[in-house]
């Protein structure tokens, strides 16, 4: 029964995820914790399978779509890469209640910035970095023809990974979240293509998490198998759906889903 339970609950999970650009793991360990009763110690090792299942479900579907902006994923996830090697480092030193606070006052921040209207949903013009790397692509409307979109704020963007990696480290989180907001907000990236790269990226970030969780002997089979076979199914159902959804859709369930885990966040840090 609770292996049922863990891969319906997974599946809900993978679906947002993969919509979200999140990974699922920032839904997942608050159900497996506060709803099935799962020690978080194995909530969390499960929950990194489960990122790199959904990253891997979702990217070959994005990937196929072309969503996916591969050359600037590979930029990017240097900083999130340098970012989680200080993240790794400070985890000894950081005061995990102030940590909390952090996240969740800024997730609510975010979600107000993001309830605002822009001018401009994507950029006027390159960056000189962009432009000398060649991140600029083009993305499908729903209509079928295909337009092309600028990169902005390259340097702020991969400080924001950067950023983005410290706090999966100390959190054990995805971060797809602060990628999502780097690339959509700072960036002006379409928020379709921001939600693809962010869940190719998020699987690199989460693996090396992952493998240590397995060497301390957190992973158990019995939890973490349903848990990621829910988000690999659900991952796929959400890369498909995720195309024919229409973005302002995508930016209210964002705002919904960010609303919430910032709630989780400062109560945790609270208490």
């Amino acid at each position: 029964m609770l292996s049922f339970l863990l891969l319906v609950a997974s599946l809900g999970a993978g679906f947002l995820g993969a919509i979200l650009g999140l990974g699922g793991g920032i839904i997942v360990v608050p159900v497996l914790t506060l709803g099935l009763g799962v020690d978080i110690r194995y909530s969390i090792a499960a929950s990194l399978l489960s990122i790199v299942a959904t990253s891997s479900g979702a990217a070959a579907s994005f990937l196929k779509d072309n969503l996916t902006n591969l050359r600037l994923a590979v930029f990017l996830e240097v900083g999130t890469v340098c970012g989680a090697i200080v993240g790794f480092l400070l985890s000894g030193l950081a005061n995990a209640n102030v940590l909390f606070l952090l996240f969740g006052s800024f997730l609510a921040f975010s979600a107000l910035m993001m309830l605002r209207p822009r001018r401009s949903v994507r950029a006027a013009r390159n960056h000189p970095w962009a432009a000398k790397l060649k991140l600029d692509s083009t993305v499908a409307l729903p209509s079928g023809e295909r337009v092309s979109y600028a990169v902005e704020n390259v340097p702020f963007g991969l400080a924001a990974m950067g950023v983005a990696g410290v706090l999966s480290a100390l959190l054990g989180i995805g971060s797809g979240l602060f990628k999502v907001l780097a690339m959509d907000g700072a960036m002006k990236l379409p928020l379709k293509v921001s939600s693809a790269t962010s869940n190719f990226m998020i699987g690199v970030t989460a693996a090396a998490s992952a493998g240590a969780f397995f060497l301390r002997g957190d992973v158990r089979p019995d939890i973490a198998v349903p848990v990621s076979l829910g988000i690999l199914v659900g991952a796929w159902l959400g890369a498909r759906a995720l195309v024919r959804l229409p973005e302002t859709l995508i930016r209210r369930v964002f705002v919904l889903v960010l609303l919430v885990v910032s709630a989780q966040m400062i109560r945790k840090g609270l208490a």
